[in-house]
């Protein structure tokens, strides 16, 4: 298996995951959207997308997106989106796509990664093996524009 830094030729590899990965959260399919998507993602340079190739088949992907902490005044990425297809599940894929992240973000000097993910998310028990801290500081809330 390796991990690529996705481009945009690597759009339609990607996408059919990402649409695969907006379905789990119960999302309407719309291939289209999620070619349109990545696409404007990778060329304005608003995120940076890993891919899981095994056996020549594309099989995973996390992203992340830049952001900043004001407190630290450093960078720090978001990362938002980590899915590996089904059939890849418990093969190390996700923690390899995770640990590409961590070294991506101290080539960059940032900060850290900072994820959100479901309660009930089988996968917190990987992040916590690999380092990750759940916060207990602090609540996290989101507004909902009308």
């Amino acid at each position: 298996m390796k991990i690529i830094k996705a481009s945009a030729k690597d759009i339609p590899m990607v996408a059919p995951l990402f649409d695969q990965y907006r379905i789990f959260y119960e999302q309407d399919s719309d291939p289209e959207g999620a070619n349109a998507f990545l696409a404007a993602r990778l060329s304005k340079n608003e995120s940076v997308i890993f891919l899981a190739i095994k056996d020549g088949n594309t099989v995973g992907f996390t992203q992340l997106y830049p952001s900043f902490s004001s407190v630290g005044m450093q960078a720090i990425y978001i990362l938002n989106d980590l899915y590996v297809e089904r059939e890849y599940r418990k093969l190390g894929i996700g923690e390899s796509l995770l640990e590409k992240a961590k070294e991506y973000c101290i080539a960059q000097g940032s900060k850290g990664l900072a994820l959100e993910t479901a309660i009930d998310n089988p996968a917190q028990q990987l992040y916590e093996r690999l380092g990750w801290e759940r916060d207990t500081h602090c609540f996290h809330y989101f507004w909902t524009a009308p």
